[in-house]
Parts: C-alpha cells; sequence; structure tokens
C-alpha cells in the first residue's frame, strides 16, 4: 500500500481512504472608522486531524503487515484518550513503485472517537477518530528579591521552566521490525523522532526509499 499511517507508533491495519486535515483560522477582521475592513493576521489555530480507521476481523490480502487484532487497536485507543499525554501521527505517502512523496508528522492529542459495528461490513469495526494538534506550554516563575539598600530597586528573576528531555538508549545497530518506520525507530533509539534523517543517511546503501524499510534489515545507528 502507498500511504501507510502510525498512530503513537502503531501502523494501523488498513490506512483510512480518505484523511482531512483543517488548518483553522484566528485572523480578526476589522472595521475602521472610516469604513475600511482591515484583517489582523494572526498565527493559526491548532490542526485537526479526522478519518474513519477499518479495523479488520479477519485477513486480508491488503491488510498492512504486522496488523493486530481489532481489539488491539481499540484498546490503543482508550489508552491514548485515558493517559492524557500528546502522541506522534504520522502519515507517509509514496507512490505505488516505491517512489516518496512526503509525509505528515504531527504531536497530537485524542479528541474523541466512535466505534461502529455495522453488520454490512461483516465483522469489521470503523473507527471514527479525530484528533488535534498539540503545542507544548509551561509557566514561568518570577521570585522578587528585595534589595538591602532602600534606594535600589527591586529585582526580578526569572526561572525558565526545565525544558522536556527524553533519554533513550542508543545502539550501534537495529534490526527492523514488522511495522517499523525510519521516524518509530529514531524516537526508540535516539529519544527523538525528527532524527530520522540521521538513520537514513548512515543507511542509503541500504534504504533505497526512507518510506520503505523491510523487517529483518539491520541499521547502523548513529
Amino acid at each position: 500500500m502507498a500511504y501507510k499511517m502510525y498512530i503513537a507508533g502503531a501502523l494501523m491495519p488498513i490506512t483510512p481512504s480518505k484523511v482531512k486535515v483543517k488548518i483553522n483560522n484566528q485572523n480578526k477582521t476589522l472595521t475602521l472608522i472610516s469604513g475600511e475592513e482591515i484583517n489582523i493576521l494572526k498565527e493559526a489555530k491548532l490542526t485537526d486531524v479526522s478519518f474513519d480507521v477499518v479495523l479488520p476481523q479477519v485477513p486480508y490480502p491488503f491488510t498492512n503487515g504486522g496488523a493486530q487484532s481489532a481489539d488491539y487497536y481499540l484498546s490503543l485507543f482508550e489508552r491514548l484518550k485515558q493517559s492524557k499525554t500528546p502522541f506522534q501521527w504520522i502519515l507517509n505517502r509514496s507512490r505505488p513503485d516505491g517512489v516518496a512523496l512526503f509525509y505528515s508528522n504531527l504531536t497530537v492529542g485524542l479528541e474523541d472517537y466512535q466505534i461502529t459495528d455495522d453488520a454490512k461490513e461483516g465483522f469489521d469495526l470503523t473507527v471514527s477518530v479525530k484528533l488535534k494538534q498539540y503545542r507544548a506550554f509551561g509557566t514561568k516563575t518570577v521570585q522578587i528579591t528585595p534589595s538591602s539598600a532602600p534606594s535600589q530597586p527591586a529585582t526580578a528573576t526569572v526561572q525558565e521552566p526545565p525544558r522536556e528531555t527524553t533519554s533513550a538508549p542508543k545502539a550501534a545497530n537495529y534490526t527492523v521490525k514488522s511495522g517499523d518506520c525510519l521516524w518509530n525507530i529514531a524516537k526508540k533509539q535516539l529519544g527523538d523522532g525528527s532524527r530520522w534523517k540521521e538513520i537514513y543517511e548512515l543507511n542509503k546503501d541500504k534504504i533505497k526509499n526512507p518510506n520503505l524499510i523491510y523487517s529483518g534489515q539491520s541499521l547502523t545507528m548513529p
């Protein structure tokens, strides 16, 4: 299959036939005294992603490799909702001949999902999923230190919140497993999914298309 979708590192068994990505607007339009209308440009709101994913209960020839049971994915969605933690949504796009197109990689939270059990679909389930982009945020602590001299103004010390760091064990080599992609490997082995390009650069002799890696391949790690 030319397109592959990953949710929190899990490859979806069947890639949705349609995915909607909505970039939301928060620009503000004002009318001046003269009657002229102007537009105040602001940063976009959080992006929304929605799609319907089929969870097969029987094997199909077009199912992505390493597919799990429907119960596995239902448990995944429940865990993502209850954990209240963000995760990565990735959509890899490539042509049927293997030529890479582009991919979407967004940190998101699970807004809601709806499970449909329709007799017309046989034993299969359909889950309607809504995701929303997640942006990390933090607070600043300000400590006011009074000066010993009355004529001197008080000074303020601003302490920046510590940055999130992710530590993960490094490995000299990694053997590709079913359902892996370079982003997931970089996240698990290097602690940062955006370092997938480093893995690709080190293994160009083995990887012709960064979107197509195969179970059993041995990759050199940074």
